[in-house]
């Protein structure tokens, strides 16, 4: 049986409810990164997630330099 995943994005409810219940350490550094990178809270929590589970997807890094860029 193929389990077929309906969701791509978790909603802002659930991030604000997720971020409850972080340690307050990691809590204050995701609200830094996506202050940093002006993009929201679950943009950041999904760029974490997704460069943890894989090394070459989408990451803080690929923000940060295409920002670079673009103030050139």
């Amino acid at each position: 049986m193929t389990q077929t995943i309906t969701a791509q994005h978790l909603s802002s409810e659930a991030i604000h409810q997720l971020v409850d219940y972080l340690p307050d350490c990691i809590k204050a550094a995701l609200l830094e990164k996506s202050t940093q990178l002006e993009c929201s809270l679950e943009a950041a929590i999904e760029m974490a997630i997704s460069s943890f589970l894989d090394e070459e997807s989408f990451n803080f890094e690929d923000c940060l330099l295409a920002k670079r860029l673009k103030n050139r």
